[in-house]
């Protein structure tokens, strides 16, 4: 039962997700406007917004003027519902801190983390864009996470240095990139994201995260090419293997790193 209730919750927090991304990218006012159809533009009533049902209820089109509706919506209600889900299942592997206040503190900024990376993902793909409004968020409550960290004792000011070096080098080296190549080769909105990765990995995670988006990114750009999908100097969107990268570097950092340097050794 409160497996089901969180993948509700998270649905609905997927489906303002939906709003916020669809908003921001378009400079629109996610607050206080009306939902409208992506098609006719007519307003949406709320029955029309209910997550996952209205898609499954509407067979995927509009119930104003019948052409289809996005996919993203219920993909993105779905991939947020079983975040939540996985949060609560899995998140004694992961949220291991038991002192007051951060037994409780640590699982809910994971969670929000989980959920910013998720919007800057699927607003990276959709349409190449990482607002402002999430990644400045991801910032900020990484940034305050960090700091109560160190001032209760649970992060070492030796780790906190380590972290603000890993911070000014992949910043640095994402700057570079954006400003060697014009803003052509990487986006400013990867150098942000670049930033928010080393509050979020530190040392040496970061290695790990960079390393796996580069990669990945690779070999993705090289199978579209072969697929005739993309040309050699065509943009694909970074932000998503970012993403993939830092939860990579979160989850098997440590372990990767430890395994790289046995083997140099």
């Amino acid at each position: 039962m409160a497996s089901l209730i969180l993948f509700v919750l998270g649905a609905c927090v997927g489906s303002f997700l939906n709003v916020l991304v669809y908003r921001s990218v378009r400079d629109q006012d996610w607050v206080q406007t009306r939902s409208r159809c992506d098609h006719c533009r007519k307003k949406l009533y709320w029955y029309d917004n209910i997550p996952l049902l209205s898609y499954l209820f509407l067979r995927g089109k509009s119930r104003c003027c019948g052409k289809p509706l996005a996919p993203v919506h219920p993909v993105v209600e779905l991939l947020t519902g079983t975040l939540f889900v996985w949060w609560y299942l899995g998140g004694t592997v992961f949220f291991r801190l038991v002192q007051q206040p951060f037994q409780t503190i640590q699982p809910i900024f994971w969670l929000v983390v989980g959920i910013l990376l998720l919007g800057i993902l699927v607003a990276d793909v959709l349409y190449m864009i990482i607002p402002d409004e999430l990644v400045y968020s991801l910032i900020g409550v990484s940034v305050l996470y960090r700091l109560a960290l160190v001032a209760t004792g649970v992060m070492q000011v030796r780790d906190l240095m380590l972290m603000l070096l890993s911070l000014v080098l992949a910043t640095g080296f994402f700057w570079i990139l954006w400003k060697g190549t014009k803003g052509k080769g990487m986006g400013f909105g990867d150098v942000k994201l670049a930033l928010a990765m080393s509050l979020l990995l530190g040392w040496p995670r970061i290695m790990v995260g960079l390393f796996t988006a580069f990669v990945l990114g690779s070999l993705v750009g090289l199978f579209l090419i072969s697929l005739k999908q993309k040309k050699f100097g065509q943009i694909i969107p970074f932000g998503p293997f970012l993403v993939i990268g830092t939860v990579v570097g979160l989850v098997f950092g440590s372990q990767m790193w430890q395994w790289y340097l046995g083997f140099l050794l």
